[in-house]
């Protein structure tokens, strides 16, 4: 998707805003219609069923399909590593995007066991972001030329979008988002991201509060939350989200990093993230308690807390086997099994 901006970069963000489509509810009410003739008692594939009328309100089609889902993996740096706020170098960043070049990943491997497609964007990791603790990680001007880049994600078209995230630090990032957006001890919000020991998750903790105070006041309007203490990799997750929305392009939210984001747009706007759905809930500090913030349960809870759309990409096999089996099951007329109340 094409992003033209014209005016001050964050006022031709909520303009697009104000543009973007709701849900079809007549597709929704089709597929409940088809799925009550299906041979299967009525509610027993569970939330394989609400998934299905999910999919089909943001795709805008009666018969939703899952043909040419995507994972797409958004890479930054941030300055706040300086800070001791990571058990691995920067340079790891790099290292396993060359890492995914050569399908060594764990996102490479899930995404050929469910036979999706697989993207990465290096956002400038050569040039980290600011320190937050000190400076802003973004001007408005960078962030909303970052965001205008993860439009482009949806470039070459899909049907399902599924996103995750790569950055030493961006753990630290996200905590200091959610601790912006709802307040609270910084403490609540860190985690041990890449397996920091305790004095690690002790300096975490302090630059998330070091990050509160320097930018005070400046923290009210979530826009300025993502540029002053946000990443590259957050940004560019929320335009992908909202390029999603506008060509109506269902999305799956990985973890705690990528759920920054759409923390952010729902902030913005609670139905900003209406087309999207958490893949699964990560172990990662308090994902669960953002989670439920935003009115996302979790498709999957297996423990993980890797990163790189891993979960997203594992919900995305659960959400085609649920549209393969609305689509293709046969209905009670067609197999000639009796219906709930027919004559024995």
């Amino acid at each position: 998707m094409a992003a033209s901006f014209t005016g001050l970069p964050f006022d031709d963000i909520r303009h697009m805003i104000r543009e973007l489509p709701g849900p079809d509810v007549d597709a929704a009410a089709n597929v409940r219609e088809r799925d009550a003739e299906l041979t299967k008692p009525a509610g027993s594939l569970g939330r394989l069923e609400s998934l299905v009328e999910w999919l089909a309100a943001w795709q805008g089609r009666s018969k939703p399909s899952v043909n040419r889902p995507v994972v797409c993996v958004f890479a930054g740096n941030h300055g706040v590593t300086a800070r001791g706020v990571s058990a691995y170098p920067q340079s790891v960043t790099r290292q396993m995007l060359e890492n995914f070049a050569a399908g060594g990943a764990a996102i490479n491997q899930i995404c050929a066991a469910y036979d999706l497609g697989f993207k990465v964007f290096d956002l400038a990791l050569d040039v980290p972001t600011g320190d937050i603790t000190c400076e802003d990680a973004l001007d408005e001007k960078s962030c909303v030329a970052t965001m205008a880049f993860g439009m482009e994600a949806i470039a070459g078209g899909t049907d399902l979008l599924c996103l995750g995230e790569l950055g030493i630090g961006n753990t630290t990032v996200a905590a200091a988002i959610f601790a912006a957006l709802y307040g609270g001890e910084a403490a609540h919000w860190v985690g041990r991201g890449s397996g920091l020991d305790n004095a690690g998750m002790a300096r975490k903790v302090a630059a998330v509060e070091a990050a509160m105070a320097h930018h005070g006041a400046n923290l009210k309007d979530p826009l300025e939350i993502l540029r002053r203490i946000g990443g590259r990799e957050i940004a560019a997750t929320a335009g992908a989200i909202l390029a999603a929305r506008a060509q109506r392009i269902p999305v799956v939210i990985d973890g705690y990093v990528i759920t920054a984001a759409a923390a952010i747009l729902h902030a913005l706007e609670p139905t900003l993230i209406d087309h999207c759905v958490a893949g699964h809930c990560s172990a990662e500090g308090a994902h669960a308690d953002v989670l439920e913030r935003l009115g996302k349960k979790p498709i999957l809870d297996l423990g993980m807390r890797l990163g790189e759309g891993t979960g997203a990409a594992l919900a995305a096999g659960v959400i085609r086997a649920a549209v393969a089996c609305h689509n293709d099951m046969a209905t009670f007329a067609t197999a000639g099994v009796s219906g709930k109340g027919d004559a024995g």
